[in-house]
This record gives structure tokens, C-alpha cells and sequence, in this order.
């Protein structure tokens, strides 16, 4: 039996518990943690949780009990806590964004290897059916090469989103939407795409003067083959559409599924071609469902990593390649110019200071406070073609 602890009783605690609860002939939370005990103990009760609270995480990393911690404390602090845990030999899941910074990555990287540990970033948009599905389609290359790829990663945040202590600062959070939103769909387009060779972008804050970060951000990415995507990042889009879309030589597919085909006439111009969207439709369809989806599915793939079973569908490694490409648009928007991959010790945004010092500061932090009454919140991941 895997013991759990979960350090962190905010608004996706409750998405961790519910997953972990799916699978209680394997594993059992044992402990929470979070600087407002009252809040973990909210947590216990609602979901029936017979659990140790602790206020400090290292009381909990002295446990020996402890397998496996679920990390849902703000950004700032993944570094500090996953390495705490990993040192005291523990697996970890840690919340997306992986850290503040890659300097900080590489040290987790550094502390798993060493420790032999599971360390795992939670990108639970990878495990939806239309994510798998449309993977399997791109990896059979039957769309030709891919020349270009959309990613919209739309969200809507109100102004007061910004006033609880730990948002809207680089110190703290971070980032804004380009790290703390599209992190799903950045993660989601370099594991299907690839790491491009090189990032210009733009940001701004539109609609939220009580943060120093962005609410929007467009980015281009170029490859080493002349193919092109362009990521946006927002907190401004009403109605919160998703959508990733691959644009072949041959096809264009995406998710929300939607595939056409195009050969063309002597002229140039294009007719549709049934055939080749027939053969990557039978793909698609044939591609099962997945019998557990989103957080669920991301700790049973971590459960079986422990168990021996598989590696990690995401783990330190692929969380620092989705950071390295949020940080490059940071770097490439703040100082107005082209930025080369891959992201070292050299670049100025490689340290956690060094984002601070450098990052475009767009309005100062007017408010602060420290819960919210209202924990509802949306987490995206509507992918079917009805929104």
C-alpha cells in the first residue's frame, strides 16, 4: 500500500484527493499540509479523510511512512519543498508550473536522479481520449510534415483573480497566463511537436492593473525546418475556447477533432481529398478511450512508476522542457528580441532573481489577501467539438 501525503490544501487539493480515492487498494493519504491548517482539516472532513494535518512540510518529510507527496503549494516554493521531500526519499507529483525558474528544475532534476525517486509534474491534459487520440494520429506521420501549429490557450480571469497574496508577482507566481494557464498547452505542444529552434514574442497586461504580470501573451516559434507555430496565452478570452491545431502538407488535424484533407487540382487550387481522410480518421477512431482521464489518469501512470510498472508519462525532464519554452517567451517579449534554444545557465531568465530583475513589470500588486470564500474554479480541459 502506497502512503500519500499532500502538502497544500488549496482549490486542485481537492482534484488530487478525488484521484487518489479512485484507487484506494493501492494507495492511502495519510497526511495534509498547509500553512491554514483549518484548511486542510475542511479538507479531511469533506472527503472522509482519516489523516495527520501538519502547518510545517518539514515536520512531514521526517515521516518515514510517507511514499509518495502530492505538491500543491503556489509555484514559488515546488523547488524548495519537492527537494526537501526528495531527499528525505520520497516519489513527488509536483503542480505545474514544475518551479520559478530553470535553475530551480534542474535542481529537482538533479535531486531525483540522485535520490532514485519518482518526480513527476502534474500536466494532466495529457491524459484526456482527444489528446491520446490525436498523438497517435501525429506520430503516423500521414498528414505529411507539419508546417504550422496554433495553439490558443484561452482563459478568462476577473480582476479580483489577481488580489489573493501569492498571484501577480514575479516573485511569487512567477508568470502570469504564459506560465500559469498555457503551461497546459505549451506542455501539450512540445510533446506532440517538439522543441522549436528559436522564440520571438510579444506580451502585455490589458484588463488586470492590480498585477505585475501579463494576461496575454503571442508567441512564434520557428523550427530548423522553416515550420512556424503561434502560442497565445490569455486570461481575457470569454468562453475560454482550447485548441491546438497541427497543419500538415497533406492534412490538418486538431483537438477539438477536426481533420480535413486537401490535394491539389492542376490549377493549385485544392479538392478535397477523401481518401487520406479516411485513413486518419480509422487512426483516430481506432485509438481506445482512456479508462482514466486527467489527474486520475496522471497518479495511476505516477502509482505505476512506483510500483515498478512503466517510466513516467511526464516527468522532470519534460516539465523543465515546457518551462525552458514559457521562459524564452518571457525573455524574448521583456527584452524585445529572438531567442535561441536551448535555454542554459547563460540566459539571463535562467535564475529565479534573474527573472525578477528582468521580466516586464507591468503594473504594481494593489491588493492582498489571503483566502478566497469561493473555491470553484475552472481548470479547461473541454476538448470535445461541442463548447
Amino acid at each position: 500500500m502506497i502512503k500519500v501525503a499532500i502538502i497544500g490544501a488549496g482549490a486542485i487539493a481537492s482534484a488530487h484527493i478525488k484521484a487518489y480515492q479512485q484507487f484506494s487498494e493501492r494507495c492511502e493519504i495519510v497526511a495534509l499540509c498547509d500553512i491554514y491548517p483549518e484548511k486542510a482539516k475542511k479538507l479531511a472532513n469533506e472527503y472522509h479523510l482519516n489523516v495527520n494535518v501538519y502547518t510545517d512540510y518539514l515536520e512531514l518529510a521526517e515521516r518515514t511512512d510517507i511514499d509518495l507527496v502530492s505538491v500543491c503549494t503556489p509555484p514559488y516554493t515546488h523547488a524548495e519543498v519537492a527537494i526537501a521531500l526528495l531527499n528525505s526519499s520520497k516519489h513527488v507529483l509536483v503542480e505545474k508550473p514544475m518551479a520559478s525558474s530553470l535553475e530551480e528544475c534542474d535542481a529537482m532534476n538533479e535531486a531525483a536522479k540522485r535520490n532514485q525517486k519518482v518526480l513527476s509534474v502534474v500536466a494532466q491534459n495529457r491524459f484526456q481520449t482527444p489528446m491520446m487520440k490525436l498523438k497517435s494520429v501525429l506520430e503516423t506521420k500521414l498528414m505529411g510534415p507539419i508546417v504550422h501549429t496554433q495553439v490558443d490557450s484561452f482563459w478568462w480571469r476577473g480582476h479580483s483573480y489577481y488580489d489573493l497574496w501569492w498571484r501577480g508577482t514575479w516573485e511569487k507566481e512567477g508568470g502570469g497566463c504564459t506560465l500559469n494557464h498555457a503551461v497546459h498547452h505549451i506542455d501539450i505542444f512540445q510533446w506532440m511537436n517538439g522543441m522549436p529552434d528559436e522564440i520571438t514574442a510579444v506580451s502585455t497586461n490589458t484588463s488586470h492593473d492590480n498585477a505585475e504580470v501579463e494576461d496575454l501573451s503571442i508567441a512564434i516559434c520557428r523550427y530548423d525546418d522553416g515550420s512556424l507555430a503561434q502560442v497565445t496565452s490569455s486570461v481575457v478570452h470569454h468562453g475560454e475556447e482550447q485548441q491546438l491545431i497541427f497543419q500538415g502538407k497533406k492534412a490538418r488535424v486538431s483537438v477539438p477533432w477536426k481533420l480535413t484533407a486537401s490535394k491539389s487540382l492542376l490549377n493549385g487550387f485544392p479538392e478535397k481529398d477523401q481518401e487520406l481522410e479516411e485513413k486518419i480518421q480509422q487512426v483516430y477512431d481506432k485509438q481506445p478511450a482512456l479508462q482514466y482521464e486527467g489527474h486520475t489518469g496522471q497518479i495511476n501512470d505516477v502509482l505505476l512508476a512506483i510500483e515498478g510498472k512503466k517510466e513516467v508519462l511526464v516527468d522532470g525532464i519534460q516539465g523543465r522542457q515546457t518551462l525552458e519554452l514559457i521562459t524564452a517567451i518571457y525573455q524574448a517579449s521583456s527584452l524585445s528580441t529572438a531567442v535561441t534554444l536551448p535555454l542554459n545557465e547563460d540566459s539571463p531568465f535562467y535564475t529565479r532573481e534573474g527573472v525578477m530583475k528582468q521580466a516586464t513589470h507591468f503594473y504594481e500588486k494593489k491588493s492582498s489577501i489571503e483566502n478566497f470564500t469561493e473555491n470553484k474554479i475552472t481548470t479547461g480541459g473541454n476538448y470535445s467539438n461541442e463548447q
